[in-house]
């Protein structure tokens, strides 16, 4: 094991990193103000797998970071090449050998129509969680495109690529938010709503403000997510009385449902139905599902988001009440593994351990890297897993295994 000592500092840091007191961390992990006290005074060390992860979850950090050193404990935490190379591309300016050294080779139409080619499945590979697949794609286009809009040789050329790469920056937040890499996440959302604004798109601009608000949930920055959420909200709902553009109606939509989940999350229960009902009429008014700037917004995603924000709530039969009426058959793969995660979370609750292995399963045959390294997913294998203790059932053994959760 790693010294408990470094650990333990390591705990400290973070803790007060996020302004949390010692009862604050013990109360988020379910341990005492003592237990804390002696883990962060390297008085006792954090010997359970297990334990170290829920710490490390509710820091928002990994467990490799609290041990300070790499650890094969945690497969699921695991990145391949391609995510590192799409995080390089996001650090830093992609293009500052161009930007400094003037250098150029003119983007002709021809080459800008090729990269505009290779841009066109990504959205689909977003939404169906290829996200290993999706990587090294939007790494090259990312590069491509920023010297794309440097040196395109007219104006209408590189309003094209401006374009493309505002979109291509809206799908790396996407997925990297997904993935719980927020400091990525965070860097796309910032550049796609810098290009959107760049080209006079502000429905785009509220889209980029979309993946920041779903960025400081996954950071658990509820605050920050309600304020981008009811700003953005409030500005598209003066926009809607202008033009009830399906598009606005949209966006309006899915921010209902970021702020549905962070009222949830502070258990400020009237508060989220207010947001969820908001959602529901919208989606009402449009019909039928859509999926404007990658958001899935339509009847459907709401009836998900009911699930989803039941369960936030700690109303596990609700949660399943509302699941058994809900087809989600011509959602995206990403939609359908959420929502069944959602499922199984709610089945966990109710000790249901049968239920919620199932839903897990299905998760990951949907999306597969989603379902392994989402947190509420792993969190409830964890969960089956310690229950069962010995009796664990062999599928259940070979699942935590695959989520990086078995002790």
């Amino acid at each position: 094991m790693t010294d408990a000592r470094v650990v333990g500092e390591r705990i400290a840091y973070h803790r007060k990193r996020l302004n949390l007191s010692q009862v604050d961390l013990a109360g988020l992990i379910g341990r005492s103000e003592s237990w804390v006290s002696q883990v962060e005074r390297g008085v006792r060390s954090v010997d359970r797998i297990s334990v170290l992860q829920k710490v490390a979850d509710t820091l928002s950090v990994s467990v490799a970071e609290l041990r300070g050193a790499d650890t094969t404990d945690e497969p699921a935490e695991d990145r391949s090449e391609a995510f590192e190379t799409l995080r390089l591309a996001l650090t830093g300016h992609p293009v500052i050998r161009s930007v400094i050294t003037a250098e150029s080779t003119p983007v002709t139409a021809k080459r800008l129509s090729e990269i505009l080619k290779r841009k066109v499945p990504v959205w689909e590979m977003v939404h169906a969680g290829r996200y290993t697949e999706l990587a090294p794609v939007l790494s090259n286009l990312i590069t491509d495109l920023e010297l794309a809009v440097r040196h395109a040789p007219d104006e209408e050329l590189r309003k094209q690529a401006r374009h493309a790469l505002t979109d291509t920056y809206q799908a790396a937040a996407a997925m990297m938010a997904k993935l719980s890499e927020n400091d990525a996440a965070w860097i796309a959302a910032d550049r796609a709503a810098f290009n959107a604004e760049n080209l006079g798109l502000p429905l785009e601009v509220a889209a980029s403000l979309f993946r920041m608000a779903h960025v400081f949930l996954s950071l658990r920055q509820i605050s920050q997510a309600y304020q981008v959420g009811s700003t953005v909200a409030d500005a598209l709902a003066q926009k809607i009385e202008q033009d009830a553009d399906p598009k606005v109606l949209s966006l309006y939509g899915a921010f209902q449902l970021v702020l549905a989940i962070a009222a949830a999350r502070e258990n400020e229960r009237a508060q989220a139905h207010e947001h969820l009902d908001k959602a529901r009429k919208t989606a009402e008014r449009l019909g039928s599902d859509r999926n404007d700037f990658g958001t899935e917004f339509g009847p459907t995603n709401v009836g998900i988001h009911a699930v989803a924000v039941a369960v936030e709530l700690g109303d596990a039969g609700q949660a399943l009440d509302l699941a058994e009426h809900i087809d989600t058959s011509k959602m995206s793969p990403e939609r359908q593994a959420r929502f069944l995660i959602d499922v199984a979370q709610a089945h966990a609750m109710r000790r249901h351990i049968g239920d919620a292995l199932h839903a897990l399963q299905e998760a990951e045959q949907l999306t597969p890297e989603q379902t392994r390294t989402h947190k509420v997913a792993r969190d409830v294998a964890r969960d089956l897993i310690q229950r069962s203790g010995t009796r664990a059932r062999p599928e259940l053994r070979d699942l935590a295994e695959r989520f990086g959760v078995l002790p």
